[in-house]
C-alpha cells in the first residue's frame, strides 16, 4: 500500500484526479455503448460514469451492443480478470457469426484474436521465442535513436509543433515496421490500409475488408522473401521460431504478421497521443516527472490504467460454451459475454484512490494489456516506446505546453481506438533548439 507522505503532492490534486462526471438518474443495461468516437465530450479521455455505478450495483448486466444484439457486461476487476482467463468463454465461437460485438465486421477466422487454446497457446509458445525479454531490450538503442530523430524534427519545426503527427504516429509506424522488416517505401501503404481497418462504423464494410485482403497479400510476399532469405528482423525470427520440430506454417505467420502490425502501431501510437495529452491538459503531472524523470516507469503504467483506449464498452466479444456463474449473474451457453477492462482498472476494492492518478502507486495490476491466453504479446514493446517518448520528451523538452485550449484539441472520429489528431504544444520558457541535449 502507498504511504500517504509518497502520494503526489497535494499542489498537484486537482490535476491528479480523474475528473468524476455527473451521475445518471438511471442505469440504461439495455442502451448502446455509452462511448463512441462521435460522442467524446471535452474530457475525452474520461469514462461514462454509469461504469462505476455498474461495479457497485449491476456489476454483470446486459448491454445492447452496436452489431448483433445483447451481450453480458463485465466491469468488477475480479469478475473480468476471471472472464479473461475462463476456458468456457470462446474467441472462436466468435468466428463468422453475427454475435454481438462493436465492429461492423463478422470476426475474421485469421487472427489470433479469434483463436482458443490448444491452438492459440501452440502459436503463443512459438511467438514468444521472438518476443523474449532480451529481443525487446535488442532493440532499445534503435527505439531511442528513432525517438531522438523525431525530437530533432520537432526542434526544426518550432512552435507551434504537434506532438501527434511529428511523435506518435512516426515513432509507432516507424518501430513496428522497422522490427517487422517492412521497407521504409512501403510504409505509406501500410499505414493506410490499417487505417481503414480501425473504422467503427462505415458505410460499406467491403471497404475494409478490400484494405486487409491487399494487407494479407503484401505480407505474404514479405513472408515468402523472409523464409528465402531470413534477416534480423522480428518476421525472420518467427520464420526460424522453434519448438522442438514445431514451427509456423505460412499462413500461421501471416496470422501473426497482421495481429502484431497492426495492432503494434495503432495501439502504441494513439496512446503515446493520449498519454502526452493527459500529462500536458494536467501540467502538475507534466511537471512532477520534470522534476523527478525517475517517476516515468510507474507514470506510464499508472497512465496505461486511466486511459482507456476503446472508444466502445469492449473491442471483443467472447461466447459461453456452457452454462457459467460470473459475479453472481447465470449466463447461458451461447450468450455473448464483453469484459470492460477499463472498468476493472478504476475498481476501488483493488486500486487505492481510483480515481487518482499517482505516479508512485506500489502495486498496479492493471488489466491495460489483457489477461490469460490473450494477453498482449507485444506488451513489453509498447512499454518499451510509450517510456521512451515520455522519458525523452521530459528530457529534451521540459518546457512543453499545449498551444490551444484543452478544449480545442483535435481528437479522431469514427475509429476503433480513441486518439488525438493533433496536439499542438510550445516549448515554455527557453528556445526549442537550447534543449537539444541526447544524454
Amino acid at each position: 500500500m502507498t504511504s500517504p507522505e509518497f502520494l503526489i503532492p497535494d499542489s498537484l490534486a486537482s490535476a491528479s484526479r480523474v475528473p468524476e462526471p455527473p451521475k445518471p438518474d438511471s442505469l440504461s443495461p439495455a442502451s448502446s455503448c455509452p462511448y463512441l468516437a462521435s460522442d467524446f465530450t471535452s474530457r475525452r479521455l474520461d469514462l461514462d460514469p454509469v461504469y462505476a455505478r455498474l461495479r457497485d450495483e449491476q456489476p454483470v448486466s446486459r448491454v445492447t451492443m452496436p452489431h448483433g444484439g445483447d451481450a453480458w457486461l463485465v466491469t468488477r476487476y475480479d469478475d473480468v480478470r476471471a472472464a479473461l482467463a475462463d476456458p468456457r468463454l470462446s474467441r472462436a465461437a466468435t468466428v463468422g457469426k453475427d454475435v454481438p460485438r462493436s465492429s461492423p465486421l463478422i470476426q475474421h477466422p485469421e487472427s489470433l484474436l479469434s483463436m482458443d487454446p490448444p491452438e492459440h497457446t501452440r502459436l503463443r509458445r512459438l511467438a514468444a521465442k521472438a518476443f523474449s525479454v532480451r529481443q525487446v531490450e535488442a532493440v532499445r538503442p534503435r527505439v531511442q535513436a528513432i525517438v531522438d530523430g523525431l525530437v530533432d524534427a520537432l526542434e526544426e519545426t518550432g512552435s507551434p509543433a504537434d506532438l501527434a503527427g511529428g511523435l506518435a504516429w512516426p515513432m509507432g509506424i516507424t518501430v513496428i515496421c522497422e522490427t517487422f522488416g517492412v521497407p521504409e517505401e512501403d510504409r505509406a501503404a501500410f499505414r493506410a490500409w490499417t487505417d481503414t481497418m480501425m473504422a467503427l462504423t462505415v458505410a460499406d464494410p467491403t471497404g475494409i475488408q478490400a484494405a486487409r485482403a491487399e494487407l494479407d497479400a503484401y505480407l505474404r510476399d514479405l513472408i515468402a522473401r523472409r523464409i528465402a532469405d531470413p534477416g534480423d528482423d522480428l518476421l525472420s525470427r518467427l520464420v526460424t521460431a522453434r519448438d522442438g520440430r514445431d514451427r509456423l506454417t505460412e499462413a500461421e505467420l501471416a496470422i501473426f504478421a497482421v495481429d502484431l502490425l497492426t495492432a503494434g502501431h495503432e495501439t502504441t501510437a494513439n496512446q503515446t497521443g493520449n498519454f502526452l495529452y493527459t500529462l500536458l491538459s494536467r501540467p502538475a503531472l507534466w511537471d512532477s516527472l520534470v522534476e523527478e524523470p525517475a517517476l516515468v516507469p510507474g507514470a506510464v503504467e499508472e497512465l496505461l490504467r486511466v486511459t482507456p483506449l476503446a472508444t466502445s464498452v469492449a473491442p471483443f466479444s467472447r461466447i459461453a460454451v456452457e452454462d457459467l456463474e460470473i459475479g453472481g449473474a447465470l449466463v447461458r451457453a451461447g450468450d455473448a459475454v464483453v469484459a470492460q477492462n477499463d472498468s476493472a482498472n478504476r475498481d476501488g476494492t483493488v486500486f487505492e484512490r481510483p480515481e487518482e492518478i499517482d505516479f508512485t502507486r506500489a502495486v498496479n495490476p492493471h488489466l491495460a494489456f489483457g489477461h490469460g491466453a490473450h494477453h498482449c504479446p507485444a506488451a513489453p514493446l509498447a512499454r518499451l516506446e510509450l517510456r521512451t517518448a515520455v522519458a525523452t520528451l521530459v528530457r529534451r523538452l521540459p518546457g512543453l505546453r499545449l498551444a490551444v485550449p484543452v478544449d480545442e484539441v483535435v481528437w479522431q472520429s469514427n475509429r476503433v481506438m480513441r486518439g488525438v489528431k493533433e496536439l499542438p504544444v510550445n516549448q515554455e520558457g527557453r528556445p526549442w533548439k537550447a534543449c537539444r541535449c541526447r544524454r
